[in-house]
Formats: C-alpha cells, structure tokens, sequence
C-alpha cells in the first residue's frame, strides 16, 4: 500500500506490525487523522477555481514501483508547459497534496510519501511532477516539497527496501524512542521489551553459569 511508505520511514517496525501482521489499535492522533481525511476523502467532490481543477481521493498505482492507493488531493493547473489530460481541455500541470493532522515532522516520513504518490502519478501520466505540497491541520500551513535527485532516490530505495522485508515476512526489531510514546499501537509493539536480553544470551549463561 502506498500509505506503507511513510509507516516505513517513520519505523520499519510499525511498518511490519501493520502491513505484515495486520495489527493496528485506535488513539487520539490516528482518530483525529481519519476525521481530517474524511473530509478530504470525497471522491465527489471535484472543485473548479478558473484555471485550477482539484480531485479529491484520487487513485494511483504503479506496476514499476509495485504500489497502489490514493492521493488526498491532486491539484491540476492549467499551464501552456503542462501535458493534456484525458477528458480536460488544455494542457495541465500537477501537483500532489497530502494532509496530515499534526505539525511538520524531524523525520522525512510525510515528504517521502508525498514522493511515492508523485512518482505513481508520473508513471500513470507520463510526465514529470517538479512539486507537491503538505498540509498540516495543527498549523492550517502548507508546506512546499521539491521532488528533487535525492528524494527521488530515497524513496525509491525506502520502496525497495519495503517490499523485501514484506516478500521475507519480517518484522524488525528497532530501538526506542520518544516517538514510540505517540504510536498507537505501542501496546502491540511492545518497544521496552527490546532493552530486555535476548533469549539465546538467557539460555548460554544460565548453561554455563559456574553457580550451583
């Protein structure tokens, strides 16, 4: 799933919990975040502001990338130097939107996943996508993404990278951190039980332990 990229970047762990073991619980944040996308996620809706066209849960996938989910939002302005698309006079370029419920983040999670749905979009259109936008609803603000090099070639690897730990059926084992105190499904996760010592150390001291 395309919404997979950013659990990865965020924490493969939580990736594997979700998308291999299919284990999820509810808080505060993720319900918070689902009442932002609901209102985004109205395929119905298609807005027109003179040379603007915005779709709303739009479907995308990529057989090259081996992805497939939604855009929150696609914006298509009407440009000479866009492309032509199907069913829409003139010529447009685009531009993703992605909504998130919080603030900006340290991690790169969200700008990685606004990468990946690019990159689907590119391969569905066949053009090339120079930028997109995040949406924070703590600070009502976006925020612009440049799809440079780098990025591009980040994602692409945190897409590789994905679907080999999802072919190996693994879940990793991480370190903790504060960010685990947030993740809704830190109760299956389990993350303070990653300090304890492993089972095979366990069992070699208990073996050769000199004490009676």
């Amino acid at each position: 799933m395309l919404s997979g990229v950013q659990h990865f970047a965020f924490c493969r762990r939580q990736w594997a919990l979700i998308h291999v073991e299919r284990l999820w619980e509810e808080n505060l944040r993720t319900m918070d975040g689902n009442i932002l996308h609901e209102r985004v996620h109205d395929d119905s809706i298609r807005e027109k502001r003179g040379d603007l066209i915005i779709t709303r849960a739009m479907a995308v996938s990529s057989p090259r990338l081996g992805l497939s989910g939604e855009c929150d939002a696609v914006e298509f302005h009407r440009s000479n130097n866009g492309i032509p698309i199907f069913g829409m006079e003139g010529k447009y370029i685009i531009v993703p939107v992605e909504y998130k419920r919080g603030s900006p983040k340290e991690k790169d999670c969200d700008v990685v996943q606004l990468t990946a749905q690019a990159l689907c979009l590119e391969d569905m259109l066949c053009c090339e996508i120079s930028a997109g936008y995040l949406y924070y609803g703590e600070t009502r603000h976006r925020i612009k993404v440049v799809f440079d090099e780098a990025v591009r070639k980040r994602t692409e690897d945190i897409i590789s990278e994905m679907h080999e730990l999802y072919r190996k059926h693994h879940t990793p084992i991480v370190k903790r951190t504060k960010s685990c105190n947030a993740c809704s499904i830190k109760e299956l996760c389990l993350p303070q039980l990653e300090k304890k010592q492993k089972a095979s150390v366990y069992i070699k001291n208990m073996l050769y332990s000199e004490e009676p």
